[in-house]
């Protein structure tokens, strides 16, 4: 696994209204289909606001958090299930 945190591409559904949800990620060079988003939630630093994604791909559950600022999306956590 990569250190935790590095950008990861994220493919995603928009819609509708402000409405974002995952899809699949890449780790590694190995692509994770989503099969459960389980939590969402928002926070925001400074001006900054941060979407996080509790999915898990049947193997584990992960959190993605999307930087709404800049567009770009991290992996922050990675528990075994």
């Amino acid at each position: 696994m990569p250190p935790l945190s590095n950008e990861i591409r994220v493919a995603v559904v928009f819609g509708p209204g402000t409405k974002i949800r995952p899809v699949w990620f890449d780790v590694n060079r190995k692509q994770h289909t989503i099969c459960r988003i389980t939590n969402s939630w928002q926070d925001k630093k400074g001006e900054t606001v941060f979407m996080h994604f509790h999915v898990t791909d049947d193997g584990a559950l992960y959190e993605l958090v999307y930087n709404m600022t800049n567009a770009t999306w991290k992996l922050k956590q990675i528990e075994a299930l």
